[in-house]
């Protein structure tokens, strides 16, 4: 009885140590996003208040309420950190799969999920790389 007790606990604490987990990085990705779309809608509503009186917008407002809208480029330099962060994924993985039993042979050690972390870092690198050399010769 008491192990079916204590096995009912360790499965709570880890149903809530994992949705905690997963909350924060929620939380810390869709946070920012949540708070910008939040701005941008108070933004309208002030417009469309100010015009709904018969007021006039200044054109320069307008102008820079519309630069906001249009997609930015990213710049070489975050997909150069996305690189750096694949690759360095991709060496823990593998480094837990040699640390596991010396060797990367079997089924369940992070050959695989580094290897496909890797190729990603990789990818990211010369794309960086490309847009680097890209935007140097055109400035």
């Amino acid at each position: 009885m008491d192990g079916e007790f204590g096995g009912f606990w360790v499965t709570m604490i880890v149903a809530v140590s994992c949705i905690t987990f997963f909350g924060g990085i929620a939380a810390i990705i869709l946070g920012p996003i949540w708070l910008k779309e939040r701005t941008k809608r108070s933004a309208h509503d002030l417009i469309a208040k100010a015009l709904e009186r018969g007021e006039n917008i200044d054109p320069a407002l307008m102008q820079k309420l519309t630069e906001s809208i249009e997609v930015q480029q990213k710049s070489p330099r975050k997909t150069l950190g996305s690189a750096v962060v694949l690759l360095a994924l991709s060496a823990a993985f593998v480094g837990s799969g040699f640390l596991d039993d010396g060797m990367l042979n079997s089924s369940d050690d992070g050959a695989f999920p580094g290897l496909i972390l890797g190729v990603l870092g990789a990818a990211f690198l010369t794309l960086a790389l490309v847009d680097y050399n890209t935007k140097k010769k055109e400035g």
